[in-house]
């Protein structure tokens, strides 16, 4: 399997990921879809990973910026374990 490959998957489920964070973020601006099927499973999915930044990050008024930090952490992982997989794939 080529590496371009590998790494486009592991992007690609990153993206997906923080595109769920987003989404359960801009969900708690309404709270008539928190209770929805979707607001259910994007619960269930982000809050353990959110949960996390909130025990160390305290809110800044009404201004939770948790996810912000969770989101920039996400895409830092992302781009270390780029480096990681492109230095085992060449060393081989």
């Amino acid at each position: 399997m080529d590496l371009w490959i590998i790494l486009s998957y592991i992007s690609l489920a990153f993206n997906v990921y923080s595109y769920l964070l987003v989404g359960y973020v801009l969900m708690s601006w309404v709270p008539a879809v928190q209770d929805s099927a979707i607001g259910r499973f994007l619960k269930t999915v982000c809050e353990p990973y959110l949960g996390i930044f909130r025990k160390f990050i305290p809110p800044i008024g009404m201004i939770d910026i948790s996810p912000i930090v969770a989101i920039f952490l996400l895409n830092f992982i992302k781009n270390g374990l780029f480096i990681v997989i492109q230095k085992i794939y060449f060393m081989f």
